[in-house]
């Protein structure tokens, strides 16, 4: 499969169909799929937009909350991710990047159809990482 390199233009770097065919029961893992997505955006350029920011991103653990949690912390902010317990590791890998940036991870697992698991997802996320200045809601049902 290429690779993503600055050097390379982006639609010759993207993987090409035939793909593994695949099945996995919802909500699956990320981890299980291949091929992998990649999520890590290398050619973004971070300008520091969100230093000494707090994020709270639901679904955080996979697809486009993964990539967001990344990219938030590429621009300086501590994210804190809520996903379903059978999702961790996947949650795991996505902690591991923001970590390999020089930020905080905070690893939220609980059911969000729940209002308790809800109210101190946000609680655990103002206290444990100092605030709460942005929402992402991405979970998925």
């Amino acid at each position: 499969m290429p690779e993503d390199k600055p050097d390379t233009p982006q639609i010759d770097a993207e993987p090409l169909p035939p793909f593994e065919k695949q099945k996995q029961d919802p909500p699956g893992l990320e981890s299980e799929m291949r091929p992998r997505p990649r999520y890590r955006a290398e050619r973004y350029k971070p300008a520091g937009k969100l230093e000494g920011k707090v994020a709270l991103i639901t679904g955080g653990d996979s697809g486009i909350g993964r990539a967001v949690a990344l990219l938030y912390a590429r621009e300086g902010a501590d994210v804190a991710i809520g996903y379903l317990p059978y999702e961790q590791p996947d949650a795991e890998e996505t902690r591991r990047e923001i970590e390999a940036v020089g930020r905080r991870c905070l690893l939220l697992p609980g059911d969000l159809q729940d209002e308790e698991v809800c109210r101190e997802t946000v609680h655990r996320t103002a206290r444990e990482l100092g605030g709460l200045n942005i929402l992402v809601s991405n979970a998925a049902a």
